[in-house]
C-alpha cells in the first residue's frame, strides 16, 4: 500500500510539475503576444499619424484652391460685367462667355471625389 501511495504521490508531483511549466509556457506566449502588439499598435500610431498629416496638407491645399477658385470667379464676373458695360456703351456685340456653373457652385464640381494616396 505505501508503494502504491509513493507512485500515485512521485505522478501528481510529476504532474503537478508538468501543468506549472504548461502554464509559465502559456505566460511567456501571452507575454511575447502582448509585445508583439504593443510593437503593431505603435505602428499603425505611426501610419495612422502619417496619413493624418498627408489629408491635413490636402485639406490645407483645397483651402487654398477653393479660395483661389472663389477670387478668380468673383474677377470673371467683374470683367464680364465691363464687358456687358462696354457693349451697350459701344453698340458693338461682344462675345462675352457664360460663367460655368461649377465655378459659382464649386462643391458641385462634376469630377469623383478622389481617394486619399496610401501612405503606407
Amino acid at each position: 500500500m505505501d508503494d502504491r501511495k509513493r507512485k500515485r504521490m512521485t505522478s501528481n508531483r510529476e504532474s503537478a510539475r508538468r501543468s506549472r511549466m504548461r502554464k509559465q509556457q502559456h505566460m511567456e506566449e501571452l507575454i511575447e503576444q502582448t509585445n508583439n502588439l504593443k510593437v503593431e499598435n505603435d505602428m499603425l500610431l505611426k501610419r495612422i499619424d502619417a496619413v493624418s498629416q498627408v489629408y491635413a496638407g490636402f485639406e490645407s491645399e483645397n483651402n487654398v484652391l477653393r479660395a483661389q477658385i472663389m477670387e478668380l470667379t468673383d474677377r470673371l464676373c467683374s470683367l464680364n460685367s465691363v464687358l456687358q458695360i462696354v457693349e451697350e456703351v459701344s453698340g458693338l456685340s461682344m462675345e462675352i462667355p457664360e460663367i460655368p456653373d461649377a465655378l459659382l457652385e464649386p462643391w458641385q464640381l462634376p469630377f469623383p471625389v478622389q481617394p486619399v494616396p496610401n501612405a503606407f
